[in-house]
């Protein structure tokens, strides 16, 4: 796995997961083309597919140049065909399809978009969540409804407890912040609080994290209702 930290004000980040036999890598949610194009040509690798979670500019902003200078399939939601209309291969809940010898399964998590997918790889213990899954957090609820993000965290929080949850930007300090406002007395929330604020103060990235930290530490994972749940989004939202 490979991470770029493009460093603008959202925090983006993009995962390349590399085929190390071939050098083949996918690249999932690129917000920019350049910083791609030149980790590939550093590194040796080729670019031989892209993954897209949901249609925000920050997530598919590359993609129309990667594919000036190449013809490779773009893998995306089927539900935002009009909203991203380089994806050549539209994908529904519970599609899968192979990178290699690599099975991924699509699963649909509403909420943040309407159409948000994201790519599961039992086999390497891997989860690519765009804005559903935050560390410690969950995305704002855009265009979906508190009952569709409530499922759709809950879809994810199913998932195997040592699955690598790879999200999209590096939000987890302020989501810190906010979990333990919650929960000022969860010990485990505690402890990751330190080891982020550690982290941060080196520049270093705090992901990936994993279902089973995420179920311990996370308050959007240990709400047991839609009530619940839309009472803590909302707090987050003015927090």
């Amino acid at each position: 796995m490979h991470l770029l930290d493009i460093q603008n004000q959202l925090q983006n980040y993009i995962w390349l997961l590399e085929h190390t036999t071939s050098r083949d890598v996918i690249v999932v949610d690129p917000t920019e083309a350049e910083p791609v194009e030149q980790y590939c040509r550093e590194h040796g690798l080729n670019l031989s597919q892209i993954w897209l979670t949901h249609w925000h500019k920050d997530h598919i902003g590359g993609v129309p140049e990667l594919l000036q200078s190449r013809n490779i399939p773009v893998y995306g939601p089927r539900e935002e065909l009009s909203k991203i209309p380089f994806i050549t291969h539209p994908l529904q809940h519970e599609a899968h399809f192979k990178f290699h010898d690599l099975q991924v399964d699509v699963l649909a998590v509403p909420g943040h978009t309407l159409g948000h997918i994201v790519y599961f790889m039992d086999a390497i213990d891997t989860l690519f969540c765009g804005d559903t899954l935050f560390a410690m957090g969950c995305g704002r609820v855009f265009e979906g409804t508190f009952e569709q993000m409530y499922h759709s965290l809950n879809r994810l929080a199913a998932l195997p407890a040592r699955t690598q949850v790879y999200c999209t930007h590096e939000y987890t300090l302020s989501n810190a912040k906010f979990a333990l406002h919650v929960e000022p007395d969860n010990l485990a929330l505690q402890q990751r609080y330190q080891q982020v604020e550690d982290l941060r103060l080196l520049n270093q990235p705090t992901l990936p994290s994993t279902i089973e930290l995420e179920l311990q530490t996370n308050p959007f994972l240990r709400v047991d209702s839609v009530e619940e749940f839309q009472k803590l989004r909302e707090m987050k939202d003015n927090f």
